[in-house]
């Protein structure tokens, strides 16, 4: 209450003073006389319309904040606020925030020195005040009103300084009255940016929660594919090893150590990790085994696999897929048989694993396009991006040859 008299009475002072001060002036200079009958009635007048016009400045000020004081009561606004973003994103969001005010008509914007001021058109809130609306007095009006923004970098959270202010000289300040327009923009800012600010926040959430379900469902479909185990290969085994258990015992025992083998590193992981060159090659060469006495000389196997690369980590059961692919597609079906190649060799960054063979080649009906080399390729794609390529061609001078490429940074102990 206090604060709201002091403010009444300082603006009709100011302009009462004023008037009277100018008119004695006038009086002195124009009529060499100190006083005119009556002429004490224009300095209590124009008090009379400075104390309306505060007493409304002070009413508007109460309905945008309920809070009447001296800091509200300002035709300058100052806002302090702290951003949690980086300085370039803060400048961004205080410049599009302050686009959106209503009667902006220029913004200047420094993104180097991360500097914003523009230019707002004052709209008088209150249409039907005859003062605003008289030409006599519209020289009392205070103008339009300008924003200063400025941001000062921080290492996670920027501080921004905004100004609010009508443009004209602080002095006049004494006189005019800005009827909460500024107050008005000042709030209207440090919304827009809170706004601004949640939402961004709740894009990110959304982002965060989006990541998280596209990886809870890479490795669903990772664990789905690596889970799979050709049956047959499974029962025809057993059916084998139930054969020489009664013609070749030590044959037979054999077998089930490499099936034993094969299955331990087949089961699917509690965890989604890469496998190992040297561990997908025990694998495939235990598959291999339990194929050659089933095939015999109908099955060779050559191994290029240099030891270094051995802890390589690498897809697992990639390699697998490929063997199997050369056996059931490229060596089985041919009479004679034939040889299957492992080979490893490093390029560059890259690791390239090739598994080929001399069997039938690409036949009519599969030619590369098959459902575990479709397996292959989204197993990488998932676990890899564009970082490895899966290729698969003819090899000469017959069968198939399938190399997978894999980024060599991936090593233990890296």
């Amino acid at each position: 209450m206090l604060t709201s008299l002091f403010f009444i009475a300082r603006i009709t002072f100011g302009w009462g003073f004023a008037v009277f001060f100018v008119l004695m002036s006038l009086m002195e200079l124009l009529f060499r006389v100190n006083h005119i009958r009556g002429i004490e009635l224009l300095p209590i007048g124009a008090g009379l319309f400075a104390m309306i016009g505060a007493f409304s400045h002070i009413r508007r000020v109460r309905l945008i904040t309920m809070d009447v004081n001296a800091s509200t009561l300002s035709n300058r606004q100052r806002r302090q606020i702290e951003i949690p973003l980086d300085a370039n994103a803060a400048f961004a969001l205080i410049e599009a925030a302050i686009k959106e005010l209503p009667g902006v008509e220029r913004v200047e914007s420094a993104a180097d020195s991360l500097q914003l001021r523009a230019k707002i058109k004052r709209i008088h809130p209150y249409h039907s005040d005859f003062l605003s609306e008289s030409r006599l007095f519209g020289w009392l009006e205070s103008g339009n009103n300008q924003i200063l923004a400025t941001v000062s970098p921080g290492t996670d959270i920027c501080s921004v300084t905004m100004i609010c202010e009508p443009d004209r000289a602080a002095w006049t300040d004494w006189f005019l009255v800005d009827n909460g327009t500024n107050l008005e923009n000042a709030e209207a800012l440090g919304r827009a940016i809170s706004r601004r600010i949640a939402d961004s926040r709740k894009q990110e959430k959304a982002s965060a929660q989006q990541t998280v379900t596209e990886k809870e469902l890479t490795v669903a479909k990772l664990n789905l594919l690596h889970a799979q185990v050709e049956p047959h290969f499974l029962y025809n085994t057993l059916a084998s090893a139930q054969l020489l258990t009664r013609s070749d015992p030590a044959s037979a025992d054999i077998m089930l150590g490499n099936l034993i083998t094969y299955l331990r590193h087949s089961l699917p992981k509690t965890e989604d990790a890469p496998s190992t060159i040297g561990a997908e090659l025990e694998r495939a060469k235990a598959y291999l085994d339990i194929m050659k006495i089933r095939m015999g000389s109908r099955l060779n196997l050559q191994i290029e696999v240099p030891d270094y690369l051995k802890p390589v980590l690498f897809p697992t059961m990639m390699m697998q897929t490929l063997v199997e692919n050369a056996i059931k597609h490229g060596l089985e079906p041919k009479t004679g048989g034939g040889t299957i190649w492992i080979l490893a060799r490093a390029h560059e960054n890259n690791v390239a694993v090739t598994i080929a063979d001399d069997g039938r080649g690409f036949s009519a009906e599969g030619a590369g396009t098959g459902i575990g080399l479709r397996n292959v390729r989204e197993r990488l794609r998932l676990a890899y991006g564009n970082n490895a390529n899966f290729h698969i061609v003819a090899n000469f001078p017959s069968g198939v040859a399938a190399t997978i490429t894999v980024p060599t940074s991936f090593l233990q102990g890296e």
